[in-house]
């Protein structure tokens, strides 16, 4: 689970730009709060749709997903990361009227299960066991306050970006393949797992070379 400290609306979707490195969609029943998120991620070029509730959310999702699948449909050979997900990021309020974030992102999650969802919450604890109970999964969370800057590092992934550093993996290489935060979070695994067991092998290696020496 990762947890990230740190502080964009419309009753109808307010349509992103042309031109974006990817799209984000926003749900929060604050109307200060959508502003300043997506004035935030529009200057950092991401295209944002942001509403003010629960309800126009899951509705926005789904005629998104099915554009998606019309335009995959005409075009299967585009294999572009933004064809996959319809948003690169879903960030949910915890608790707004008509249908809390939870239940969002289940109807989310019931039609793509690969749909990366951020939760932005006051109530870290509660949220983190109802993502569990109810969706069968821990989701990322964004602890209310946080700054711009901890909102653009969470929804770039500077995180992994930087965890791969250490591993020596050619970072400019993997922004250029544009992978998905869930490819990413992949190869992390993999890259750890790796070093885990080369680890492993050289601490037999060691024991083997002093009970011969």
């Amino acid at each position: 689970m990762n947890v990230y400290k740190g502080k964009g609306t419309a009753n109808n979707p307010i349509q992103p730009k042309s031109k974006a490195i990817g799209r984000i969609l926003i749900a929060d029943d604050d109307a200060d709060t959508v502003l300043t998120y997506k004035s935030a991620l529009e200057k950092a070029g991401y295209g944002v749709i942001a509403v003010d509730n629960g309800e126009d959310c899951a509705k926005a999702y789904m005629e998104e997903f099915q554009k998606l699948r019309i335009s995959r449909a005409e075009d299967p050979i585009n294999t572009s990361t933004h064809w996959n997900q319809p948003f690169e990021a879903v960030i949910l309020d915890y608790r707004m009227p008509q249908m809390n974030g939870m239940e969002v992102a289940k109807e989310i999650l019931a039609v793509n299960p690969h749909q990366r969802i951020i939760f932005a919450s006051a109530y870290i604890q509660e949220t983190v066991k109802d993502s569990v109970k109810e969706l069968k999964q821990v989701v990322e969370l964004l602890q209310k306050p946080f700054s711009y800057q901890v909102l653009l590092d969470t929804v770039s992934d500077k995180q992994i970006y930087n965890r791969l550093k250490k591993y020596n993996v050619n970072i400019g290489l993997l922004k250029r393949a544009e992978l998905s935060h869930e490819q990413l979070v992949e190869v992390f695994n993999i890259m750890k797992s790796s070093r885990k067991v080369d680890q492993t092998e050289d601490d037999e290696e060691e024991t083997e070379n002093k009970q011969d020496g």
